[in-house]
């Protein structure tokens, strides 16, 4: 595109817009999954919501697609796109936070750990994300795991309102009382609709809690995933607490020779009653020959920025990701046989619960549906080194295979890589049809396909996706 052209976007907008052949071009097109090089026609640091407003509507006439950055943490790079324009919300950061109500608003580019911060002042969160660099509006947008959705639900089950500039480039906000079909959709349905600019959250009372971080070797981790899988069906909702196997990151509270090998973990937290928090994570104290751990009172933040520094921006990355009905004996025998190959420090293996309020939301309530499995799975591959790429990527797909065979069809969207476009449909499955709908109200051309795609129902009735992807 022509510095001619991208000038008529400079002269409506107050945030920044940066070219090819402008020295800040390389930073500005970076996303945190290094694997994604992409080169978009410009990129825009938005300032406020006239700038979104008049960005869509300029890419609708010179016909450029748009790729929507808020955290920036999608694995499939989906902040940005070759001959894009970009709207990068990094600038966007601010929260505003109402004790009294128990409300909290965020801009588009917050992440978690901004948004904890600004809320733990107060004594209150909402459900967000595992790092604390992850965006709010992402994780909000494909549902939203995290260590208090047993207690609270999802991070979209806490969404109030959101402010979203549609694909005509009008404003509107969503909310239960106002475009109600739009709020729907906006609560799993990811960014197929349009462009959210703020997003409002319920608060709750969480301040100091009791987190735990327990390491065991990895060659025990059929048994200590036995363990976790009757544990934590038993414990009250007040605990957030997920499985997995990660190389022993270098801690102070994990011995140097454990350093880069593999491990099991149970890491989570007690929000509960902080006098009962020591007791409450005895039991796993004894689950197994612990390698590491730290137990510990901590501000609720530090548990969701305690990886962040093993998660740099940069690093290569492949994602796969399904739902499981239960931890079954066959799943952790296969979690075992791949955690103990675990081939990089990034590397991360996550079985998260999804129980508690989370089930007591109706499957048909959001657009989020898979209310009654028990677990989430990922295989979150991220390593330095380009080179590596082939054979982690084939580790990535190997294990998905393996696990595959008990799991269920679907997966969460937040955790799939681009070639699970085929899986869409089944992802949603009874709520894709109205999914379709609500897209064709809003953006029946199919504007903002940048994404986990939801075609508009027209389009999508002449073609239809496979319900399981062909591993690439």
């Amino acid at each position: 595109m022509s510095t001619t052209a991208i000038n008529l976007l400079r002269e409506n907008v107050r945030g920044t817009v940066i070219e090819p052949d402008d020295p800040d071009y390389d930073a500005a097109r970076r996303v945190f999954n290094g694997m994604h090089d992409k080169h978009p026609a410009a990129v825009l640091r938005v300032s406020q919501t006239a700038d979104v407003i008049a960005a869509v509507r300029f890419a609708r006439d010179a016909e450029l697609p748009v790729a929507i950055r808020g955290g920036g943490h999608s694995a499939p790079g989906f902040g940005t796109a070759d001959g894009a324009l970009v709207l990068d919300f990094s600038p966007r950061r601010g929260v505003w936070v109402d004790p009294a109500a128990k409300r909290a608003r965020a801009e588009a580019g917050t992440t978690w750990g901004d948004y904890n911060h600004a809320t733990h002042a107060f004594g209150l969160a909402s459900t967000g994300g595992i790092l604390g660099s992850t965006g709010v509006a992402g994780l909000t947008l494909g549902g939203g795991i995290g260590f208090l959705a047993r207690k609270y639900g999802l991070a979209c089950d806490n969404l109030v309102s959101a402010d979203v500039v549609l694909a005509d480039g009008t404003f509107v906000r969503a909310s239960a009382e106002e475009n109600a079909d739009l709020f729907w959709g906006l609560r799993g349905g990811g960014g197929n609709f349009g462009v959210v600019t703020s997003f409002e959250f319920e608060l709750h009372p969480v301040d100091i809690v009791h987190v735990g971080i327990v390491a065991f070797p990895a060659s025990e981790g059929f048994a200590v995933g036995q363990f976790y899988r009757d544990w934590i069906a038993a414990q009250p909702e007040e605990f957030g607490a997920f499985f997995a196997y990660h190389q022993a990151p270098p801690v102070p509270f994990i011995p140097e020779e454990w350093h880069g090998r593999q491990v099991a973990l149970i890491v989570g937290m007690w929000t509960g009653d902080l006098a009962e928090g020591e007791a409450r994570w005895q039991p796993v104290l004894k689950a197994g020959p612990v390698v590491g751990s730290l137990v510990a009172p901590m501000p609720y933040p530090f548990l969701n920025g305690a990886f962040d520094e093993g998660n740099p921006p940069g690093l290569q990355g492949y994602w796969k990701a399904d739902f499981a009905k239960e931890l079954s004996d066959d799943i952790l025998r296969v979690a075992q046989e791949y955690g103990s190959t675990v081939p990089s420090l990034a590397t991360a293996n996550h079985f998260y619960p999804i129980d508690g309020a989370v089930q007591r939301v109706a499957p048909d309530a959001t657009a989020f549906p898979y209310r009654s499995v028990g677990f989430a799975p990922v295989i979150a591959g991220q390593w330095e080194n380009p080179a590596d790429n082939e054979a982690n990527i084939a580790w990535v797909r190997s294990y998905w295979r393996a696990l595959h065979e008990f799991t269920e069809p679907a997966g969460y969207i937040n955790f799939q890589d681009a070639d699970d476009q085929g899986r869409i449909e089944v992802n949603y499955a009874a709520n894709y049809a109205r999914l379709a709908s609500v897209k064709t109200t809003y953006d029946p051309d199919n504007f903002f396909h940048i994404n986990q795609n939801i075609k508009p129902a027209l389009a999508g009735a002449a073609a239809e996706a496979p319900a399981e992807p062909a591993p690439a």
